[in-house]
């Protein structure tokens, strides 16, 4: 059982870095700057793919499509992680220790984020070529990564509110400093109350940004990934920052999600003891 001492200590250190978040360094507003020029250069080929993957994007929050995981494989997973509860399902999850969570997320952070530096490398050897199919895959991980991260805290990928979450996480670790503001704002009103999946479909703004938006925080790393060869190096640092900046939003929105509903258990518990 988690004490609300260590709860709000975990909880201090996800303010902690989401104040870290909110700035953005000059080579991130530099990196993306080359794509009204990277747009011109693009083969209509590739223009065409992107558009393709926007849609599968809005099906993505719609049904799931093919994106989404198997939730009895990640129990599977997570069941050999921890001793401390049997566990069945993501209710059971759910009531795991915190620090499980966190070791469970930290590891998969890790296999997640070394499969996407060795497939980016892989991709880039090509140069534009290799690249349609590199934009699909590393958008695969990126959802595929959010939903396991969802089932280790409990939360069920399944439930069209939780992929709006995730499209939502992909935003904020893709977003400038205006918009990584406005995301937590949202994100916070979810702690004080349950949000409809049409409320919060309304609050993404048109998903159709969240896209684009990821797309041009490769900035001059893809661009550079189009040279054949070379492309390799640039692939496989693009990818890499693009999981682990993925995954590390996914595990800290998700993480404050089950602290607070934690804390709020705990406070529920005392009341009725007195």
């Amino acid at each position: 059982m988690d004490s609300k001492v260590e709860l709000q200590k975990y909880l201090m250190e996800i303010e902690a870095w989401e104040d870290d978040q909110k700035g953005l360094f000059f080579w991130e507003k530099l990196g993306r700057l080359p794509f009204k020029l990277l747009d011109k250069v693009t083969p209509k080929f590739l223009q065409e793919k992107i558009g393709i993957l926007v849609n599968e994007l809005g099906s993505y929050i719609q049904t799931g499509g093919k994106y989404l995981i198997s939730e009895k494989a990640m129990i599977k997973k997570i069941r050999k992680t921890t001793v401390h509860l049997e566990i069945e399902t993501i209710e059971d999850v759910a009531k795991m220790p915190l620090k499980d969570m966190i070791k469970v997320s930290d590891a998969l952070q890790g296999e997640r984020v070394k499969f996407a530096t060795v497939q980016g490398a892989s991709t880039g050897f090509g140069g534009i070529f290799t690249l349609v199919v590199d934009i699909p895959v590393v958008l695969g991980t990126a959802l595929k990564t959010l939903q396991e991260i969802a089932i280790i805290h409990g939360y069920n990928p399944n439930e069209k509110t939780e992929r709006v979450f995730i499209v939502k996480c992909m935003q904020f670790a893709s977003a400038d400093i205006v918009g990584k503001e406005a995301i937590l704002k949202e994100l916070a009103t979810m702690n004080e109350k349950k949000n409809t999946s049409e409320d919060m479909i309304s609050q993404l703004k048109g998903w159709q940004e969240v896209f684009f938006t990821y797309r041009d925080q490769f900035g001059w790393k893809k661009l550079f990934q189009m040279i054949p060869i070379a492309g390799m190096i640039f692939g496989a640092f693009a990818n890499k920052g693009m999981i682990k900046d993925v995954s590390e939003a996914g595990i800290m929105l998700y993480r404050k999600r089950r602290i607070y509903e934690k804390l709020h258990e705990l406070e529920s518990t005392s009341l009725i003891k007195e």
